[in-house]
């Protein structure tokens, strides 16, 4: 194998989720999907901790992204304005992603530890989004409640997202859930 692998963790992606669709995902170990992708196990550790990791990779950038995007709200805007913003910036990283987020989706559902870090996945986002609030000024309990609620757009959009008969991207799909938020709000939803 070349010393220098091209898109190596595109590579072992792609062979983890054909591998963990084709024989499961506890019957895959980690030399299985180092040596689909053409790849050693060094590299595979060099991208990912473990094969769990596959799945959850990208939560660093969903996290970086929300924190970037709420760093550009003008800081006149209201707290749950601001979270709106920075949730939709995060949820554009999925444009295009439907059939492999679905895939990995069965994945986890179908595994309590993967379920698990979803979970804490959730509470990650939550609390740096949270924390990102209180730079900007908004005093607890009230930037944890908005967190929660913009996170929890988030996933409740990410649900939807796989049944929807429009096939809308995600991004639509989170700024009606927001929508329909601020009806439940206002009292204007039935």
């Amino acid at each position: 194998m070349s010393r220098w692998e091209p898109n190596a963790r595109g590579r072992l992606e792609r062979a983890a989720y054909e591998l963990f669709r084709d024989q499961g995902y506890d019957q895959t170990t980690v030399a299985d999907i180092a040596k689909r992708a053409g790849l050693t196990e060094r590299t595979f550790f060099r991208h990912y901790a473990d094969k769990r990791e596959v799945l959850f990779g990208g939560a660093g950038s969903l996290q970086d992204e929300l924190l970037r995007a709420l760093d550009r709200v003008p800081p006149e805007l209201p707290a749950i304005e601001a979270v709106r913003i920075a949730v939709e910036a995060m949820s554009t990283l999925m444009h295009g992603r439907r059939p492999f987020s679905l895939e990995r989706q069965r994945i986890v559902a179908a595994h309590a530890d993967l379920q698990e870090r979803e979970l804490i996945k959730r509470a990650t986002l939550t609390a740096a989004l949270a924390q990102g609030l209180q730079r900007r000024g908004v005093p607890e309990p009230a930037a944890s409640f908005a967190a929660e609620i913009g996170i929890a757009a988030f996933f409740v959009g990410f649900g939807r997202w796989f049944d929807d008969p429009a096939q809308r991207e995600l991004v639509e799909i989170v700024h009606e859930g927001f929508d329909q938020l601020k009806a439940v709000a206002d009292g204007s939803f039935l």
